[in-house]
């Protein structure tokens, strides 16, 4: 993993995420899914790109259920988008990376 890349858990998801006064995009995944898995170079280059404005993560929600079942998480992939402490936005399934840039920058504004 990319050191612009954080891994989250149950127990620090509260304080990186949720009191976190730097906007904050989770990755939900899990090791068995092929998409995430795909997913996971251009999460990698997007934390690169957003480093200082953005916090970027992954979760990985088999080793970490607690937190994902809070959120209501059903399908993964999943993005969410957290600003101030809440759910500002969502990308669900396997999107390209435009959509995800454009969340992004709406996100820092």
């Amino acid at each position: 993993m990319s050191t612009t890349l954080r891994e989250f858990t149950d127990a620090d998801f509260m304080s990186a995420v949720m009191q976190n006064p730097q906007p904050v995009l989770v990755d939900f995944w899990a090791p068995w899914c092929g998409p995430c898995k795909a997913l996971t170079p251009t999460i990698e280059k997007l934390a690169a790109e957003f480093a200082g404005k953005v916090i970027v993560g992954k979760m990985d929600i088999q080793a970490y259920p607690q937190t994902a079942g809070e959120l209501g998480i059903r399908s993964i992939p999943a993005l969410l988008f957290f600003k101030g402490g809440r759910v500002a936005d969502s990308l669900m399934g396997a999107v390209n990376e435009s959509r995800i840039r454009d969340k992004l920058e709406e996100l820092v504004g």
